[in-house]
């Protein structure tokens, strides 16, 4: 019986390829039945790490970081939006829509792995963002999101507040940034090879395949 194969997901809240990459992997996973074989942990990767409180309006984020015109923006966002239909995940772009800051949902993310729930987390969190028009920034959302796997409210909203948590996350982005993840989303398989990119299907099962027969 093969060993368990680790993957470490380095990603972003507000990444949409992200979400459409990990919802690819899933399915590579389930085809190949070997949803036993892999143990998933995500890590820590900001997009925007300073990003305002209030956020910003994403056509001028979007704008201002990659140089987009409004048309290439919608013609990025159809696109992600037929992916995720494919995948069965809806992303609802609206007008006014807002970029978060998401330190405080990465400090959750790692409670939430204390307790097994982290997956679910963090597609909780996501569906928020892309699909529900939330702000993944706002503390009663995150809360809510916390409610909504079974976690205990009280104790991960106090590690909002609690410098060596804030400080973890960002030694873990230092850290995988210093391995050369420079992009997301950025799968590692067993610390030994990546891919990055939402990637086919197919190209996830071939390399899970090969790691299992290695392993």
């Amino acid at each position: 019986m093969a060993e368990k194969i680790k993957l470490d997901i380095v990603s972003d809240v507000v990444c949409p390829w992200c979400t459409i990459g990990y919802k690819r992997l899933q399915k590579a996973i389930t085809e190949l039945g070997i949803e036993d074989k892999i143990e998933v942990e995500w890590q820590p990767f900001e997009l925007n790490p300073h990003m305002p409180a209030e956020g910003e309006d994403l056509v001028e984020h979007i704008a201002n970081k990659y140089g987009s015109t409004l048309e290439q923006q919608k013609d990025s966002q159809q696109r992600m939006i037929d992916a995720g239909e494919e995948l069965g995940f809806t992303f609802d772009y609206f007008e006014g829509m807002r970029m978060a800051n998401t330190r405080d949902a990465h400090i959750l993310l790692d409670y939430a792995k204390e307790k097994g729930k982290q997956t679910e987390l963090k597609m909780r969190l996501v569906t928020a963002f892309f699909s529900e028009r939330k702000d993944v920034s706002d503390r009663d959302i995150l809360a809510e999101a916390l409610k909504d796997v079974g976690l205990d409210v009280e104790k991960g909203m106090a590690r909002l507040d609690n410098d060596s948590f804030r400080y973890e996350v960002t030694s873990k982005e230092q850290y995988w940034q210093g391995l050369g993840v420079s992009s997301v989303p950025t799968f590692v398989f067993d610390k030994k090879s990546a891919l990055t990119g939402a990637q086919p299907v197919d190209v996830f099962k071939q390399v899970l395949t090969e790691m299992l027969q290695e392993a």
